[in-house]
């Protein structure tokens, strides 16, 4: 009966928004409202089974209308991208408190059941985050308080906004801090993309033109784990069906450099680059672990698809969209009523 109930995922235009659409068509959820700023026909997956609201949700009236009849919310809407990105709107990722905020208003006002919000690892202490190590972060390692700027803040403060809503008004939330996603059907140029995405498209980048070179934003010693969208997506279900309380890591425990994930690139693409390290660019804090110890706790479980393996899935796909646009043709998205 569940699965006859109404959800909604708030950012279904996304790359993780759009893969949590998918993944609950394929669970056997009948009734789900996707809802995103953009146009349909920028998300990256469309599904034409399913009510696709294109609403601003900063707006209270817009988060009304988009948790009306829900059962359930999944609130991946936010003002986000790379490190490039967070570090050159700061305002802009801070405005996505309104986001949370008026959606946990409208879930009251609705009677929703469940909310589930989508933090990050940007909440966590920038001092304890110095080291090339690989310092593997606890969820109380969020405080004493000192996020990433701007980015970090909200998330960290839409995490305590969770928490009261809970206790004040009896809404069931849950909160997993995520590390660095990627996959398929992602953001991978313009911006906004991360890390391994934009690794793949730089090599994809090189590779074809000839150049055999690659700028690295940083001295490529920064440490960071990177959780493959199929491990996310079935974190999301265990966590939001589970009795964690306050905010768990949702991550990988396998660290690497950016130079490492630069070689698991060359390797898949059969070449070897000259890298350029741009020291000048936006590279964020020098080490980041997941430390999964709660989530293997409480849900016997953690992300464990391997990094190497993860990467030459999400190459293939940047690949395929590369030599797209180079055709001059549209971004290949999946659009489909059944699959």
């Amino acid at each position: 009966m569940e699965k006859q109930n109404l959800v909604v995922v708030a950012g279904a235009g996304g790359f993780i928004g759009g893969s949590l659409v998918a993944s609950l068509r394929g669970q056997g959820y009948k009734r789900i409202r996707a809802v995103d700023l953009k146009p349909f026909d920028e998300w990256y997956q469309q599904f034409s089974d399913v009510e696709n609201l294109c609403l601003d949700l900063n707006s209270k009236e817009s988060c009304e209308r988009a948790a009306e009849g829900a059962a359930d919310i999944y609130n991946l809407a936010a003002n986000m991208g790379g490190m490039g990105f967070i570090e050159n709107n700061k305002a802009l990722c801070m405005l996505s408190v309104l986001i949370n905020t008026h959606l946990l208003q409208a879930a009251v006002k609705s009677k929703v059941k469940r909310f589930f919000y989508a933090s990050s690892a940007c909440v966590y202490n920038g001092d304890k985050q110095k080291t090339f190590e690989a310092p593997s972060l606890k969820e109380e390692d969020a405080y004493p308080a000192l996020a990433e700027d701007g980015y970090g803040w909200e998330k960290l403060f839409s995490e305590r906004m969770c928490r009261h809503f809970r206790e004040d008004f009896g809404l069931y939330t849950r909160v997993a801090r995520f590390h660095n996603v990627y996959g398929p059907w992602g953001t991978w140029d313009g911006g906004r993309e991360k890390a391994p995405a934009a690794i793949c498209r730089k090599v994809i980048e090189s590779k074809g033109t000839g150049r055999h070179e690659i700028e690295i934003w940083g001295s490529g010693e920064q440490t960071r784990s990177f959780m493959f969208i199929d491990d996310c997506l079935k974190g999301i279900d265990l966590i939001m069906n589970s009795e964690i309380l306050e905010p768990i890591n949702l991550g990988s425990s396998e660290a690497v450099t950016i130079n490492q994930l630069v070689d698991f690139a060359e390797e898949i693409a059969g070449i070897k680059l000259k890298r350029n390290y741009n020291l000048s660019a936006p590279k964020g804090v020098n080490g980041r672990n997941s430390d999964n110890t709660r989530i293997q706790k409480y849900l016997n479980w953690e992300p464990n698809t391997p990094l190497r393996v993860g990467l030459e899935k999400t190459y293939r796909w940047i690949y395929d969209q590369y030599m797209a646009r180079e055709r001059g043709e549209g971004p290949i998205a999946r659009n489909a009523a059944a699959d």
